[in-house]
């Protein structure tokens, strides 16, 4: 990965940034509803999963409701303004992008490690969507790259399903720099089928842990899961 495409930002980030400034210098307030999919798409020259990425981050953070369909009431509409942590975690999109790598992988450790302690002592735990990320991991025919976003996406799903919305919100703000390390560390690996492997059953064995209630083996995993890439891919030789 070169510096200038480890600078760019991705295209769901894109659609983040329009959003956000409208919201931060009130050209959009609650009450008022969000252009269309397809139209964010065409104005914003971005693919419409990338509209649906940063909605969806939106919503997480209470800042929109969506409604699928038809009519007057469908799509996104804006039920909050952005103040105060709020507008710190929108911006944490952007400012993610120059931390310190072992910084943000401390912070994944704590955070991480809380979502999954949580979700093994609650009984009440429902993990399906982590489910249907790691089931989508198993494709035969995913590039590193599309494998490295369901990874993302199931990372943040474990969050969202603990139901905590303040860590939520933080995985999401941060999710674009873990992404890009975790890319930056795959090319490292000579054999990338190998690594994904040993990801997919990583994930399962935390997934294990959480549902047979093992808090404290969940949380085990999840450090050895992140510290383990973290330094198998080079990038803690790489940061010192």
């Amino acid at each position: 990965m070169t510096a200038s495409a480890a600078r760019a930002p991705r295209a769901w980030q894109t659609v983040l940034e329009k959003i956000e400034g409208d919201l931060l210098e009130g050209r959009l307030a609650p009450g008022d509803r969000l252009p269309g999919e397809r139209d964010l798409s065409a104005s914003l020259g971005v693919g419409r999963s990338s509209v649906r990425e940063a909605l969806r981050v939106l919503e997480v953070m209470g800042l929109i409701r969506t409604a699928t369909g038809s009519g007057p009431n469908a799509g996104a509409i804006i039920i909050a303004t952005p103040g105060g942590g709020m507008s710190a975690l929108l911006r944490l999109q952007v400012a993610a992008q120059g931390f310190p790598l072992d910084d943000v992988v401390r912070t994944r450790l704590v955070l991480e490690s809380a979502v999954v302690e949580a979700l093994a002592a609650d009984p009440g735990r429902s993990i399906e969507d982590v489910h249907a990320m790691l089931h989508a991991m198993e494709a035969d025919d995913l590039a590193p790259d599309e494998f490295l976003a369901l990874d993302a996406q199931l990372h943040l799903a474990l969050a969202e399903a603990s139901g905590n919305v303040v860590i939520t919100a933080m995985m999401a703000g941060l999710r674009d720099a873990i992404e890009g390390y975790v890319r930056s560390g795959a090319e490292r690996f000579a054999d990338w089928d190998a690594e994904a492997a040993r990801l997919r059953a990583e994930h399962g064995a935390i997934l294990d842990a959480i549902e047979t209630g093992d808090s404290a083996l969940a949380a085990k995993l999840i450090r050895d899961h992140i510290t383990g890439y973290y330094a198998e891919a080079g990038l803690a030789r790489s940061h010192g």
